[in-house]
């Protein structure tokens, strides 16, 4: 037993190393990073928790995180619903699913630069096709200042993050459909369920375990998203779309506060943690 465990742990150690060397130190560095007064040229002074008080007193802080919020739960919604749907028309498909499946999986395996700079093209206030679409067809006189107006930024921001991940949410989907069993579906069909209460009662109760993990894994990715915001909108108008990620960088690499920019990067940490607890309780109460 003791040369069990003795291999077991030579075994595990490899690997445990590599994620000592590559997660735990960088966390745990950042951390500390954050927790000190850092500018660039300047050796770190120890600071506390002073930096996140800074931010809480921060207006700015305070719209970022609320847009943060808007920008993570609107993506993350619309996904769901478009990936159940998704998920749900591919599954009754007998002729060319694996075609249709890799054309709906074309926004998720095209690079994340490659859609921003195609929504902002899309959305450009003279040159836009949505715009030139809009003034030729008589919808409007003059472009529509997609990426210029508050709402409007945040609201184009959050469609070209929905383009580029409600895939994930339909093939993940998809694939645990697949795995409920068929005679349940049968055998609701001879009590007369229709497809409401198959999907109510059959679908949804064998496919909540991964609903549950990709919301959660698409909610960490969509929180800390940086690309579509930075490319598109740099955060503007003013603040309207800046998120953690683009704010953390205009303090980091912009103002070289490396300290602040840390703790408004890892401000988002404990949404993150309770969401995980919350799910992982979730999924052991279910195996229950």
């Amino acid at each position: 037993m003791r040369q069990e465990r003795v291999l077991g742990y030579a075994l595990i150690s490899p690997v445990a190393l590599f994620l000592a060397a590559l997660v735990a130190y960088p966390f745990l560095s950042a951390i500390y990073l954050s927790l000190t007064e850092k500018t660039v040229g300047y050796p770190a002074h120890f600071v506390g928790l002073r930096n996140y008080a800074t931010l809480l007193e921060s207006g700015r802080f305070r719209a970022v995180a609320w847009n943060s919020l808007v920008f993570t739960a609107g993506s993350i919604a619309v996904k769901l619903v478009i990936g159940m749907g998704m998920a749900l028309a591919l599954n009754n498909v007998v002729r060319g699913n694996q075609f249709i499946r890799g054309i709906l999986l074309l926004p998720w395996v095209i690079p994340t630069v490659v859609i921003a700079l195609t929504w902002k093209w899309l959305m450009d206030l003279f040159r836009g096709l949505i715009n030139v679409s809009l003034i030729d067809t008589g919808v409007v006189t003059s472009g529509i200042h997609w990426l210029g107006d508050p709402t409007l930024a945040m609201a184009s921001v959050i469609i070209a993050n929905i383009w580029r991940g409600f895939p994930f949410f339909g093939v993940s989907f998809l694939a645990a459909m697949q795995t409920v069993p068929q005679e349940l579906y049968a055998a609701a069909e001879v009590d007369g369920a229709g497809a409401w209460e198959k999907f109510r009662h059959i679908t949804l109760p064998g496919i909540k375990g991964v609903v549950a993990i990709v919301t959660l894994l698409s909610t960490i990715v969509t929180l800390n998203d940086f690309s579509i915001v930075f490319i598109m909108t740099r955060g503007g108008p003013g603040a309207a779309t800046h998120v953690f990620a683009t704010y953390s960088y205009e303090l980091g690499i912009q103002s070289q506060r490396w300290g602040l920019a840390m703790a408004a990067s890892l401000a988002s940490l404990p949404l993150v943690a309770l969401l995980i607890v919350g799910v992982v309780r979730y999924l052991h109460r279910e195996e229950e």
